[in-house]
């Protein structure tokens, strides 16, 4: 892999007041500030899609769909009475039997200005078998996050997303992208600008590789890079609740490197915060979603 030593561009206040994101109006209402659409989830880890879901709304999106296995569907409209939970059919598994939810989902898939794929799903064909479905029937302006199982996925599809024109946003972790692209996980840590700008180039998708320093990478080779990280940050379900922040503010307009750069900060700040509140470590995933709105709904 050829590296380079760049640190990229730090994500910063100052750099993201050049960044903005799309003004708030007095006259806005939920339709204007978009709709969020949520694939994901299943018997075992239904919780997932909840915590990306609240993380969009709190993010400033105006709309919320979840759709998830049919056991989980009920307990999740009643946690999140602000979302239209949609049930899928559900494997012997437990996870979202892939070709026959696929007819469901086609018809909340054009309407969404963010499509989320892949909180709380398990690593199997069903990720693909969406992705190779819904990708086509992304609307012409909506933006497509895919996280953990939906990421790594595209690694058997390289080409799938070329059609979004860079609409597109990952958000592996080190170990899921060292899946994504076939190569060690030692590698990744070793080198991770590289390989961000490797996977936004080679899959034509903005890439935010999570890790003490995150790095956000554009195809045409814009770096970022975010330092101000928590320890705590590292707890079960941090990663769901940083896609939905990136799906939420690219419902409401945001381009995907702004939209992956303020997910990342707030993601990021949310978790500082929390920290020199509570401990450096304990506090909860779920925990975070509060100090979204104080974060990026200002405008």
């Amino acid at each position: 892999m050829s590296t380079g030593r760049s640190r990229g561009r730090a994500v910063t206040r100052a750099l993201l007041h050049r960044m903005p994101l799309p003004r708030l109006h007095g006259d806005d209402d939920k339709e204007s500030r978009g709709r969020v659409l949520v694939v994901g989830g299943s018997a075992l880890v239904p919780g997932a899609l909840l915590l990306a879901g609240v993380a969009a709304l709190r993010a400033g999106a105006g709309k919320l769909q979840l759709a998830t296995v049919r056991s989980a569907a009920t307990g999740l409209a009643l946690a999140v009475p602000e979302a239209l939970v949609a049930p899928l059919p559900q494997a012997r598994n437990g996870e979202i039997a892939g070709t026959r939810a696929t007819a469901a989902l086609r018809k909340y898939v054009g309407d969404a200005d963010a499509l989320l794929i892949g909180p709380g799903m398990g690593v199997g064909p069903a990720a693909g078998v969406l992705l190779a479905v819904l990708v086509p029937r992304v609307g012409d302006q909506a933006t497509l996050v895919l996280d953990g199982a939906g990421a790594i996925a595209i690694g058997d599809h390289p080409d799938a997303l070329a059609p979004l024109g860079g609409r597109a946003v990952l958000t592996p972790h080190a170990g899921e992208m060292a899946s994504l692209l076939g190569i060690d996980k030692g590698d990744v840590e070793a080198e991770p600008a590289a390989t961000a700008r490797l996977a936004a180039e080679r899959f034509t998708a903005v890439v935010a590789l999570k890790g003490p320093t995150s790095w956000i990478a554009h195809p045409d080779g814009t770096l970022l890079s975010y330092h101000g990280g928590s320890v705590g940050l590292g707890t079960s379900g941090s990663g769901d609740t940083l896609a939905g922040i990136v799906a939420g503010l690219a419902a409401r307009g945001a381009d995907p490197i702004t939209a992956a750069a303020w997910g990342v900060w707030a993601h990021g700040t949310a978790g500082r915060n929390l920290a020199r509140r509570m401990a450096t470590v304990g506090f909860l995933a779920r925990e975070l979603l509060a100090e979204v709105p104080a974060l990026v709904g200002r405008g």
